[in-house]
């Protein structure tokens, strides 16, 4: 589950100004293709602490932190905490790094940026990975979602973050043990200066959640302009958020998409799991040579 490869850490500015952090996993071969990861919700870079070593033998890889989230700056505005802040924030961290073309794997949040981004960006986009989301949401887990993200009780000390983590993930990720839910607690909370564990994102973020419509808006339009480009989507079985009709609608709209069912998890996959893993190889590595 957790992965050890040294780490660059930079930073980028936003376009509006804010200083932003992201980790940099350089890749084995110089010249290799890059791949860009992108966290969920209330998520950040460590989420990818497994998956980026793995990918990082034959790749370069760059896992950011949405303003908001982990080392990147929380924004005095909350209401600029929306996907098109996010979407100009990652090409300017693309610019900025001077990354002509890059591979997407985005969970959740992430995923939806994935698609605006190519479209938005074709250029720039040589194929996404899909992390438990579509073009539409499970009405149920955004529910779910609006009522835990940034309301959640201060906790006190590791072993109650670990166990209200572990409350609010439980039908997510069934069958972990005690360790790993002790890594995964890790990458969602940080120590803060008197020591103690505090959610690692803006808690204004939960409040931009529930001042949006209540149905989010609809990217049936966004995803009916992917079709020419190659996509991954990856579903948890017991997933709350990509249901199985909205995924057939997504294989009937896309005759070319592929797709894996994660048995065992829900909203989302760790990515770390030998299926996700074997999925994004062969899908990374199916994408033009070069055409990263």
């Amino acid at each position: 589950m957790s992965g050890s490869h040294a780490f660059r850490e930079q930073h980028w500015t936003s376009p509006d100004g804010l200083e932003l952090y992201t980790r940099v996993y350089d890749a084995a071969l110089a010249g290799a293709p890059t791949v860009l990861c992108l966290p969920g919700l209330t998520r950040n870079s460590r989420d990818f602490e497994a998956l980026a070593p793995h990918l990082a033998a034959r790749y370069r890889v760059i896992c950011p932190d949405l303003r908001g989230r982990g080392r990147s700056a929380r924004d005095p505005q909350w209401r600029n905490y929306h996907p098109g802040t996010y979407v100009r924030d990652v090409q300017a961290l693309l610019d900025a790094l001077g990354l002509d073309r890059v591979a997407i794997i985005g969970t959740s949040l992430g995923g939806l940026l994935a698609m605006l981004l190519a479209v938005r960006l074709p250029q720039r986009i040589s194929g996404i990975v899909v992390n438990d989301i579509g073009p539409e949401a499970d009405p149920r887990g955004i529910e779910r979602i609006r009522g835990y993200a940034g309301a959640l009780p201060p906790v006190h000390t590791w072993d109650e973050a670990i166990a209200q983590y572990r409350q609010v993930n439980a039908r997510a990720w069934p069958g972990l043990t005690d360790e790993q839910w002790g890594i995964v607690t890790r990458r969602s909370y940080r120590e803060d200066v008197s020591g103690v564990p505090v959610l690692d994102f803006d808690p204004m973020i939960g409040e931009a959640i529930r001042s949006a419509p209540a149905v989010p808006a609809d990217l049936w339009p966004v995803f009916a302009q992917l079709r020419a480009l190659a996509m991954l989507v990856i579903r948890g079985e017991l997933s709350d958020i990509l249901s199985p009709e909205i995924l057939e609608r997504m294989r009937r709209e896309k005759p070319d998409l592929e797709s894996l069912t994660v048995p065992g998890r829900g909203h989302a996959p760790l990515l770390d799991e030998p299926e996700a893993l074997g999925a994004i190889d062969r899908f990374l590595a199916g994408l033009p040579a070069g055409g990263h």
